[in-house]
């Protein structure tokens, strides 16, 4: 791959490829073998008041294109992810450590999401009303709302960025992004790409940098209005204090700890198969991942000998190696997390059934592997039932009925995915009902969000607002009324309707 090699790549700002003010540097290495990938710059205050001021300049010509040629903008850049989709998904796996097959899939996400907001650009529906008074007409329309701050994680680099920036721009905003740090020429190839489908210059803008430097100058910013992030909990609390002294508009993705509740009734192939997948895709890095199992105690041996079994057979190692099933963890303060847990699980008296250990051997001790881990014998209050671990990292909770598995399922400060496996229709409409999830499954695992739904949770996991779907459009605009009198009097609403 052509991007690999300690090349050095820069901001993009006001359409210019620009180094950091500072000229400091970071590099961006992989977390499979260590292999150092591109260098970046490493921005501060100035960078993030140059790019927002170029963001600010762009925005009062960019709201007044037309949004269905802003939406065309962005069925082009669908057409640039779909031809770069390959080389993208090399490059995730080399950045990020995502396997190819997952790897696609994060592209193939953000190459639905740019055609889904391609068409939004000739709806993106107001409503028209009957008015209380004769001759006089009322509608509501979306207007943009300014420059808006993307802060995106590491472990969605294209997916989650279209989420964010795609509906801002086809709604006519624009875009100061701040990609991750530790996969930031994933976040600079995506927006070449949109430069390359014809953004003007200004409408969105990359600044590469830390947190603490670069994303708390946006969010702080009095230029920037809008602000969406996706992280930790903490970050989010943060980022909302930051922000409430100018009463900015905060879309917050949090954190997760889902479960997947597994019914004496259920086919245990497809559940095992479900938990497998969910648990331990993206080597359990996912808001969405399984990392809570709560099985009726009629099936329980039976799924935990097979999950066990299932878990043994997954093959650790580099992402770009077809025959991996799980890749590496992000970094070392990953993987030392990841294994704090399993301490902490020991310590709790939860029963160690698998993994549970950094792997080595066979050139895995030059990357970040963590062995699928599996706790039996978990009490719903352990930590390692209630905190967010990220990693490959399963409870299994064992329950007497349907009832106490939803109580335990809920019993958490988080709420984004849930699911249950159950062949009885009576409670899986319970579920649907009762389960405390921004999102529920039936039969199936509780990853794989469509770009059509809104994407979001309840509780901790956020503060009310949803990603993807036409939710999304709302974050985006400010709502309009407008009220045209054609009567040629005035005309009192609430006074003069027996007229």
């Amino acid at each position: 791959m052509a991007i690999l090699g300690a090349k050095t790549f820069q901001n993009y700002i006001a359409g210019e490829w620009v180094d950091a003010a500072s000229g400091d540097t970071f590099e961006s290495t992989s977390p499979a073998d260590g292999e150092t990938l591109g260098v970046f710059p490493k921005s501060g205050q100035a960078d993030v008041d140059r790019a927002v001021a170029a963001a600010k300049e762009a925005f009062e010509d960019w709201r007044l294109v037309p949004a269905p040629r802003r939406g065309e903008i962005l069925f082009r850049f669908a057409q640039l992810l779909t031809a770069e989709k390959e080389d993208l998904a090399q490059l995730m796996s080399h950045e990020m450590g995502k396997v190819l097959p997952e790897a696609r899939g994060d592209v193939q996400e953000a190459i639905d999401m740019a055609f889904y907001m391609g068409g939004e650009g000739r709806r993106l529906f107001g409503q028209t009303t009957p008015s209380e008074l004769r001759d006089k007409f009322n509608m509501s329309v979306r207007m943009p709302i300014g420059v808006v701050g993307v802060i995106t994680p590491w472990n969605f680099p294209i997916a989650i960025p279209s989420w964010k920036i795609l509906p801002a721009l086809v709604c006519g905003d624009t875009v100061v992004f701040k990609p991750a740090t530790d996969t930031p020429a994933l976040g600079e190839r995506f927006v070449e790409l949109l430069a390359n489908a014809g953004v003007p210059p200004g409408v969105v803008n990359v600044v590469h940098g830390g947190g603490g430097e670069v994303g708390a100058a946006i969010v702080a910013h009095p230029d920037v209005p809008v602000i969406t992030l996706t992280g930790s909990r903490e970050t989010g609390v943060a980022v909302t204090k930051a922000a409430a002294e100018r009463l900015k508009h905060v879309h917050l993705e949090l954190g997760g700890k889902n479960a997947i509740i597994v019914l004496d009734d259920a086919d245990l192939d497809l559940a095992v198969e479900g938990i497998v997948w969910s648990a331990f895709g993206t080597s359990g890095q996912r808001c969405t991942a399984a990392s809570r199992v709560i099985a009726h105690e009629a099936v329980y041996d039976q799924l935990v000998s097979r999950l066990v079994a299932e878990a043994e057979k997954l093959r650790l190692g580099v992402g770009w190696d077809e025959e991996t099933d799980v890749g590496p963890v992000i970094n070392r303060p990953a993987l030392d997390k990841i294994h704090s847990y399993t301490e902490i699980g020991r310590d709790e008296g939860a029963k160690l059934l698998t993994g549970g250990e950094v792997a080595s051997g066979d050139g895995l001790g030059d990357g970040f592997y963590y062995r699928p881990t599996i706790f039996g014998d978990v009490d719903p209050e352990m930590r390692i039932a209630q905190e967010e671990i990220f990693g490959p990292t399963v409870a299994v909770i064992k329950v007497g009925d349907v009832d106490e598995a939803i109580r335990v399922s809920n019993g958490i400060k988080y709420g984004l995915s849930s699911s249950i496996f159950t062949g009885d229709v009576n409670k899986a409409f319970r579920a649907m009902r009762d389960l405390k999830a921004g999102i529920t499954y039936i039969n199936a695992g509780t990853i794989g969000a469509e770009v059509h739904l809104p994407f979001g949770g309840v509780k901790d996991t956020g503060n009310g607002h949803r990603e993807a779907g036409q939710a999304a459009l709302d974050f985006f605009t400010e709502w309009k009324s407008i009220y045209v009198d054609y009567s040629g009097k005035l005309q009192k609403a609430q006074i003069d309707t027996d007229q």
